[in-house]
Formats: C-alpha cells, sequence, structure tokens
C-alpha cells in the first residue's frame, strides 16, 4: 500500500462525515489536470451531476473511483489516502497506476465526503470489524475515533506479514490478522475463516464488514444466518470485486444488497 497525502485550498470546507468517510477522486486520462464538472448545490442535484460527467467525451471525462479518507488534518488542509497497489502492474486501475507513481504537484479532483455504508450503530456493546487490504483505511480511521470505554475486535486479511499495519486506538482493541500467502486476492477463504473461528465477545455486537464483494457477502451471511446478529446490526459494503472491474455493470446480488441497505437506511 501506499499512502498519498492531498492537500490543497479545495479543503478548507472539508467537513468529515464519518470515520470510514469515502471520497469520489478523478484522475484525468492524459495524467494531467482532471476536468470535473462543478460539484452539485444540493442532494437532489447529485443526479443531474453524475449524468453531465457521464456525458462527457471519453477522451476527456477522467477515470472515478471512490476512496476512504485515512485521516484528515484540518488545520494544515491535508488528507490521506491509503492505495492497494499491484505488484507486476497487470492487474493495476487508473488509480493505482496513478498513486504509484504519484509525485508533489500532482493533481487529481476530489469530490466529497460521504459516509461508506448506509447503517449506523444502534445501541451495542462491542463492535467487529472485518475485511481486507482495501478496508484497512476505514477501520484505522474508526479504530482512531473510539473511546476509551470501548471495545473492538478487528479481524483482517492481508497477504503475508509484511502487510500487517500498526493499528492505534484509546479503546481495548483486539486484532486478528490472517494471511492468504500465496492465494491470490479475491480467492482465498481466508477471512470468513477466521470470522467463524472468532469466539465473540459477551455483549452485544456492531459488526463492519467491508472488501472483496462475495466475501463481504460471506461474512455478512454468516453473521446473520449462523451467529444470529440482527440485519440491521450489520454494516457492510463491497469495496472491490474479483472478477469485474469499477465500471463493470453490478451484478443481481449486487443489486439486492444495494437495495436492502437502501430500505434499511429509509
Amino acid at each position: 500500500m501506499r499512502r498519498i497525502t492531498l492537500a490543497g485550498d479545495g479543503l478548507a470546507e472539508f467537513t468529515p462525515v464519518a470515520p470510514d468517510q469515502q471520497v469520489k477522486l478523478f484522475f484525468a486520462r492524459d495524467g494531467g489536470v482532471p476536468e470535473v464538472p462543478d460539484p452539485p448545490a444540493t442532494l437532489d442535484d447529485v443526479g443531474s451531476w453524475y449524468q453531465r460527467y457521464l456525458a462527457m467525451p471519453d477522451e476527456r471525462r477522467p477515470w472515478l473511483r471512490t476512496y476512504s479518507i485515512r485521516r484528515h488534518r484540518p488545520a494544515a488542509r491535508e488528507v490521506d489516502v491509503d492505495f492497494v497497489l499491484h505488484g507486476d502492474g497487470a492487474h493495476s486501475g487508473p488509480a493505482a497506476r496513478w498513486a504509484a507513481s504519484a509525485r508533489p504537484g500532482d493533481v487529481v479532483g476530489l469530490y466529497g465526503p460521504s459516509v461508506s455504508h448506509l447503517r449506523t450503530p444502534g445501541r451495542h456493546d462491542w463492535k467487529l470489524f472485518a475485511g481486507d487490504e482495501t478496508a484497512l483505511p476505514a477501520i484505522g480511521a474508526w479504530l482512531e475515533s473510539l473511546g476509551p470505554d470501548e471495545r473492538a475486535v478487528v479481524v483482517a486479511e492481508v497477504a503475508g506479514p509484511a502487510e500487517e499495519q500498526r493499528l492505534e486506538s484509546a479503546a481495548d482493541v483486539t486484532v486478528v490478522w490472517r494471511h492468504r500467502g500465496s492465494v491470490a486476492a479475491g480467492r482465498s477463504s481466508a477471512l470468513i475463516d477466521a470470522v467463524r473461528s472468532l469466539d465473540f465477545q459477551d455483549g452485544e455486537p456492531f459488526a463492519w464488514v467491508a472488501g472483496e464483494a462475495s466475501a463481504v457477502r460471506a461474512v455478512r451471511r454468516h453473521l446473520v444466518d449462523e451467529r444470529g446478529l440482527d440485519r440491521r446490526s450489520v454494516a457492510f459494503a463491497g469495496y472491490w470485486r474479483v472478477d469485474r472491474t469499477h465500471d463493470d455493470a453490478s451484478t443481481a446480488e449486487e443489486l439486492a444488497d444495494h437495495a436492502e441497505e437502501a430500505a434499511a437506511a429509509g
């Protein structure tokens, strides 16, 4: 992973909305300054704003990707964004390629922030965070927001020991790392196996699950169907898909997940 600090006067009005907040990042296709439509004036204008973005000619329309904010320093007008890199570059998308070669002075567009989930914690006794590398920025930010009287358990899947990160928190936190070794990202059962084998703490948990979409779905089903958690106590987000790109259409399962989350939020 590579941490990039984004800075500029445009972040003067950046207003945090949640520990697991995310932003839309825009990357110019020619490596220069991305051309981004003026931001929507209200939430009701988001749909038409996105249509204006899609209507841009292909050669001018910047790539659009969603990323979590790892840390925000308002006084310095800075945010940190962690990018997962791909060793050989064969499976790198435009964001990872940009991050791998980014230098001071490079420009991206930023729109946001927004929360990465549609369910917020109700009454609960402890938090469970589960995810792969792509979930670590949000998990790290959320842990740093917890107070000393709170409890949390983190189950994280990474390639190996070298990919483990130091996660800091004032809360009572237990971190369980699981390594997938030579198994390709998105093909491992390490995350769901670790959650299945986890001894739950006393009390009612609130679970937050993010990462590769099919792995997130498996963990969520386990928590609801086998552990008996209320669906409203499980926030989930598929950050990426092993067989599909960001630009590919949503699958039927993903559309059903989105509809359920929207209904719960409403």
